[in-house]
Order: C-alpha cells, then sequence, then structure tokens
C-alpha cells in the first residue's frame, strides 16, 4: 500500500493539525479491496480528499483508469501532486458529478459528505446510472456521522448496512439501486440525459433573485446569515465598480444580487468548489444576470489577472473541512488584496468573536467597520 504519511494536502491550507489522510481512507480501502481487484475496470471514488483513496485503489486495480470526482478543485491538485511525489503510476480520470462518472460503475467509494443534501445527490446518481449490482461504499469519521445518513441511502438503495467502527471511522454500504428513487424525492425535476429523473440542483425565489444550489452548495437554495448581513450593508453603500469578484461565490448570491443591482457592472464569481460554481452559474441564468456574471472554479482566484477588480465581494469560510481554522479566511484575504486595484474595495463580512478587523488592515488596507451585530460584523478595506 501507499505510505500515507508522505501525502500532503498543498495546495491547500496546511497545518500540524490538518491531515492529509485519515482512519476512514484505510478501513475503505481495506474493506473493499475484494470488489476493487474484482472489477478494476468499473471503479469511481468520490469525495478523495488529497488523493489517499485514488492512490490506495490505484494499486489494487493496477493499469486500470479509476473515475474520479473531488468537489474541490485543491483536492484535485493535492492528488497530481501526491501521485508525483509517491512515483504513483496511477491511471484516474477528473469528471464532473454527473452520469459519465458513475455509468456502468461496480464499485463505488466515497468519503461521506457533511451534509444530508450532498449525500442525497451523489447516491440518487450513482443508484440511477451506476451497474445494477454497484456496491456504494461510504466512510467517515464517526462523530461526523448521524442516523440521517442511512436514511438518505435508503431513499435510493433496497440494502443499507452499517459496519463496526475502526479507529473512530464507520463504514455504511449500499447496493440494490432503487427504481422510484427519483420519484419519491420532494423538489422540482428535470431530466438527465439518460432520461432519468433528477432532483437536482434545486432552486428557491428570493425576490428578483433565484438562489439554484447543488446538494454541496453551502446554504443550499436559501441565503445563509452572513451573506444577509453583507447585502443589507451593499444595498445602503455599495460602491460602483465595472469589475466585481465575488470570491469564495458559494450559490453566486453575492455576484448575482450585485449584477441584479448595477447593470453595467461584469462580475466574476469564483470558487474552488465543483458544487458552488455549477450553482452559482444556474443562479445567474435564473436571475437573468448570465450574461454579465462569469462562474470559474479557481482556487483563491489565482488564474484572474493580479489588479484587475474595483471590488471584492467575500464571506470567508471559518473552517477548512471539518475543522474550524482561520486558515483558509487568510488565503482569501491575500487574494483580494492581489485582485484589487489600488483604491479598490473589499466588502467582507465574518464571524464577530473572529476578529478579522487586524488581519485586514494587514493584508489589503485600511479597514472601517460598517456594521456589526451579536454574531456578523461586515467592513470595507481600502487596497493601499
Amino acid at each position: 500500500m501507499i505510505d500515507f504519511e508522505q501525502l500532503r494536502r498543498w495546495p491547500d491550507v496546511e497545518a500540524p493539525e490538518l491531515v492529509a489522510h485519515d482512519a476512514t481512507d484505510r478501513l475503505l480501502l481495506d474493506t473493499a479491496w475484494e470488489a476493487l481487484v474484482a472489477h478494476p475496470e468499473h471503479v469511481t471514488i468520490i469525495g478523495d480528499r488529497y488523493g489517499a483513496l485514488t492512490l490506495g485503489a490505484a494499486e489494487l486495480v493496477g493499469p486500470h483508469e479509476l473515475r474520479v470526482h473531488q468537489d474541490a478543485l485543491s483536492g484535485e491538485l493535492a492528488l497530481a501532486a501526491n501521485a508525483e511525489r509517491l512515483g504513483s503510476s496511477a491511471s484516474w480520470r477528473s469528471l464532473p458529478l454527473d452520469p459519465s462518472l458513475v455509468e456502468g460503475a461496480r464499485v463505488v467509494l466515497l468519503q461521506l459528505p457533511r451534509g444530508l443534501d450532498a449525500l442525497d445527490e451523489i447516491a440518487e446518481l450513482v443508484a440511477a446510472h451506476a451497474h445494477p449490482e454497484v456496491q456504494l461504499v461510504a466512510g467517515g469519521r464517526v462523530k461526523h456521522m448521524t442516523p440521517a445518513m442511512n436514511d438518505v441511502l435508503r431513499r435510493h438503495f433496497g440494502t443499507v448496512s452499517a459496519g463496526l467502527a475502526r479507529q473512530k471511522s464507520r463504514l455504511l454500504t449500499a447496493s440494490g439501486p432503487r427504481s422510484d428513487a427519483g420519484a419519491t424525492a420532494s423538489s422540482a425535476a428535470s431530466a438527465s440525459s439518460a432520461g432519468t429523473t433528477s432532483t437536482w440542483p434545486r432552486s428557491e425565489r428570493h425576490g428578483d433573485l433565484v438562489v439554484v444550489a447543488h446538494g454541496a452548495a453551502f446554504a443550499g437554495s436559501s441565503i445563509d446569515v452572513g451573506t444577509r448581513a453583507l447585502l443589507e450593508a451593499l444595498a445602503v453603500g455599495a460602491p460602483e465598480a465595472s469589475h466585481v469578484v465575488d470570491l469564495g461565490c458559494g450559490t453566486g448570491v453575492l455576484a448575482a444580487s450585485y449584477a441584479l443591482a448595477h447593470p453595467e457592472a461584469h462580475v466574476i464569481a469564483t470558487d474552488q468548489s465543483a458544487a458552488a460554481v455549477a450553482s452559482a452559474r444556474a443562479t445567474a441564468d435564473a436571475s437573468a444576470v448570465g450574461d454579465r456574471v462569469e462562474s470559474r472554479r479557481d482556487d483563491a482566484g489565482a488564474s484572474l489577472p493580479a489588479g484587475s477588480a474595483g471590488l471584492v465581494l467575500l464571506n470567508p469560510p471559518f473552517h477548512v473541512g471539518a475543522t474550524v481554522h482561520a486558515g483558509l479566511a487568510h488565503k482569501l484575504f491575500a487574494a483580494a488584496a492581489r485582485l484589487l486595484e489600488p483604491g479598490g474595495e473589499l466588502w467582507c463580512v465574518w464571524n464577530s468573536h473572529l476578529g478579522y478587523r487586524s488581519a485586514l488592515e494587514r493584508t489589503v488596507g485600511p479597514t472601517r467597520q460598517v456594521s456589526r451585530g451579536p454574531k456578523f460584523t461586515v467592513t470595507v478595506s481600502t487596497r493601499r
């Protein structure tokens, strides 16, 4: 097996308390190895964080190509970097979360997502398009698993079983895809390319704004409280800017809202999450601003030119994966500073207890408080 200790998270945030693999990766590979060896040409891996599952499975399936979906772009980049570091001959193809990922798959290894909606979208896709005898083996840390995950899987599979815990990780195994699963879900449905009814993405209207969300998108089709606080501040004092970046855009609420209020603006909505970018693109189209909002999957706006934005909008996450950590927010502050033209403004909302103002002052420039509540603070930082 691969040397898991050599794996790194790069280019994602790295710190002593943040790991590139966990016991779930080992448990998934140890449990599924017979199925992997039996069906080496029909293996799909979903949710691999930094390459442990893909590189480990590759040693079992030999030269056969694996189909892999990683929502985070940093995960894709880390997988490639780790394969090179370990001298791995693994063969894989990165694919979106669509039928091509699971068509005819006999074995699907899944690192369980944190959200039930994300799990529902994945399970629905596998049940609809994988081989009728597919085995879905899903693993997670026990502290993040709930009985509701079993219920989600049972909506789409006839048989769901839970394994024994090992090193604080546990597996759920699902088989027997249900042909009636899509018909029982409650949502507006759309037809997939194969003619099977899909219940994803889902949408909700908020005035002129229609928020569209895939399962893994933060806050779903609602508008989270932090984003609402930033929208309220922008409604009162947003500057006019012709080039705007919604950094870490999620479902694209900020990008589409600014475009609706400022018809001359061109907005780039960027996020490293594939689900977020697809959601933001759909939100812009559904809100009739798709011609002025560009959605781009990127690592902290790295592909955008320096000094190209007059305004950056940011609602940074306060966690990295399942760990509360400020590293990603600081990375996005630095990205905003690079993207802004001199005199450009970063409008940022953050959890009040985190006290980000001094970091914004150091990284971006002079920072003033626009609003502050018990939970959220909105600040404006002007690029030096």
